[in-house]
């Protein structure tokens, strides 16, 4: 069963960010749009170059009303000593979030069972917090962040125009469409 259009179950979580430990649940994840990547593991190799791509493109994302949480398997604990020893990952200032006891990773279907690990899974979830779009891929291949902010945009723009879809490769600006009759078979 797909997770588009469904609510973010219930979760609790700690996470570090910005030099504190915090509790995450999916109350943070009302009243604004959320960015949620999830990735197999902290100290691993194309993690931090995923979190680095997101730390660069923080502002753009907090632009657009979204906040972004990194999640691993690992512990809260682990993300400090990453956040303070990986170059890469210390530019973060979103929250990473840790799942040890491996719920998330389960509840957004992307937990590898006999690894312990999570797939690498970007879901956007809007402020009602419904699951609007999500991708999860093998965990060789590392996510461009500026996909996930432009699809994170065309989930803005349909819900704020009702209506009207975003045709492939549409961005910010770009013109959209009204589904209706004349159209069919006119593209």
């Amino acid at each position: 069963m797909s997770l588009i259009n469904t609510a973010v179950k219930p979760f609790k979580a700690q996470a570090f960010h910005n030099g504190k430990f915090v509790e995450v649940t999916e109350k943070n994840l009302q009243g604004k749009w959320s960015v949620i990547v999830f990735m197999p593991a902290a100290f691993t190799f194309n993690c931090p170059t995923e979190v680095e791509d997101a730390a660069e493109n923080y502002e753009a994302f907090q632009q657009s009303g979204a906040e972004v949480y990194i999640v691993t398997t690992d512990t809260h604990f682990s993300h400090k000593v990453w956040h303070e020893t990986s170059p890469a990952v210390g530019k973060a200032k979103f929250p990473l979030v840790g799942d040890p006891t491996h719920s998330l990773t389960r509840a957004f279907d992307v937990h590898i069972e006999e690894e312990g690990l999570a797939l690498r899974g970007t879901f956007i979830v809007n402020p009602e917090g419904v699951i609007k779009a999500y991708e999860i891929h093998d965990n060789a291949i590392a996510r461009d962040m500026k996909e996930a902010l432009r699809k994170l945009k065309a989930a803005k723009y349909v819900a704020e125009h009702p209506g009207e879809v975003c045709p492939a490769k549409w961005n910010q600006g770009a013109e959209t469409l009204k589904p209706s009759l004349d159209l069919v078979g006119k593209i």
